[in-house]
């Protein structure tokens, strides 16, 4: 294992123009019960309705091989932001004070808050363009408009509203002129190699779902009295629901379902890796008015957060149901050095990637760089606050 770690000297001479080009990292994963175990991967649905994998061809160890998708690069990117969430929420003594704007409808026990790291499209998203600010229109509020204005020749407005938007990327799309567009400076997926590498056409497993009710498997109510046993409990179901002309026994959970093999199972692999790159080509295109060296600090400070993140999540392998896996061997980070030449470094811990984050952190604060905890609060739109609880049940 590679005794040198990566430091803040690494990330200020990236953050250079002519530096290291990407940072990598690379994880062999295995199936948590053993190699016999199959997986659940990502399951996607095709245009006629039907669940189905993405299987597709790579390249590995010289060799092309017929690959299953088990987490793609918008899904690998969402588990990083919601690390970060993690830690907000757990108090964690830096990233708390992350800038974010944050979207709330309902009140008092009904509140329900979304931060823009959740949100799709990030400060751009329609639920805070549609919401206030003390009562003005969150688009035409002083600090949203200055940080929607900025770009990425300055973003610096914009990295002190909301840092996930220049950080993790965002499009404004909806705007019908000075569309800011920040790219995803980092990406990652997980991909599995399938075990059986023979088949001309690749299919997973099904398996046999069923329902069993120990009081009575073959439970036969009338409607009258489907509608009595409903009615005390209606407020839980939607309208759509409860306006069914025809109540079916296992609708309301009762009785049994039988065994049937239409659901997608796992797949057997024979390999499985994860892998980030953090692009620095792409995160010295932004700019912050800080001048030459104000820029590298604060173009640093967002490669320690993003590389934090991922850390973080790296730390969590939990991607979905039936999907546990385990880290196979320690993951290989390597930066880039141009020409033809890398450097192997040390696996990063929480910890370390935590060290690196707040050393950037003061390395950038001269610069413009506020992290205080405020937040942008928004109030949500109420006509989208009436539709939210039908929208969920359905």
């Amino acid at each position: 294992m590679p005794d040198e770690t990566l430091s803040l000297d690494h990330l200020m001479k990236a953050a250079r123009p002519g530096g290291p080009s990407v940072l990598t990292e690379v994880t062999e994963l295995a199936p948590a019960a053993g190699e016999h175990a199959s997986i659940a991967p990502a399951r996607y649905t095709t245009k006629q309705g039907a669940a189905t994998y993405i299987y597709e061809d790579r390249f590995i160890d010289g060799e092309r091989v017929t690959t299953v998708l088990v987490d793609s690069k918008s899904s690998v990117l969402n588990r990083m932001e919601g690390a970060v969430v993690d830690a907000i929420d757990s108090g964690h003594p830096l990233l708390s004070r992350w800038p974010r704007i944050e979207v709330s409808y309902g009140s008092g026990a009904d509140k329900r808050t979304f931060s823009c790291l959740r949100l799709p499209h990030r400060a751009f998203d329609a639920h805070i363009r549609a919401g206030t600010i003390d009562g003005t229109p969150v688009t035409q509020h002083e600090r949203y408009v200055a940080a929607r204005n900025a770009d990425p020749g300055n973003a610096l407005a914009m990295l002190n509203t909301s840092f996930a938007t220049p950080a993790f990327g965002a499009w404004d799309s909806s705007r019908k002129a000075r569309q800011a567009r920040y790219p995803s400076i980092i990406v990652g997926e997980v991909v599995g190699v399938l075990a059986n590498q023979d088949s001309a056409e690749p299919r997973a497993a099904s398996y046999s779902g069923a329902r069993v009710d120990p009081v009575a498997m073959g439970l036969d109510l009338d409607e009258k009295r489907l509608r009595a046993i409903l009615e005390p409990q209606k407020h839980e179901y939607s309208a759509k629901f409860i306006g069914k002309r025809a109540l079916k026994v296992s609708e309301l959970g009762l009785a049994a379902i039988p065994p049937s093999d239409e659901g997608l199972a796992g797949i057997a692999t024979r390999r499985i890796i994860r892998s980030h790159v953090l692009s620095f080509a792409l995160l010295r295109r932004l700019r912050f008015g800080a001048g030459p060296e104000g820029d590298v600090a604060i173009r640093a400070l967002i490669a320690a957060t993003l590389i934090d993140a991922m850390v973080r999540s790296d730390s969590e392998l939990q991607l979905r149901a039936n999907c546990h896996l385990v880290e196979k061997e320690p993951p290989r980070l390597t930066l880039d050095l141009r020409f033809g030449e890398r450097l192997e470094l040390a696996p990063l811990t929480v910890e370390a990637a935590d060290a690196l984050l707040a050393e950037a952190y003061e390395a950038a604060r001269p610069y413009g760089v506020e992290w205080n905890g405020v937040t942008l609060a928004v109030a949500g739109n109420e006509l989208i606050w009436g539709a939210i609880d039908e929208a969920d049940a359905e």
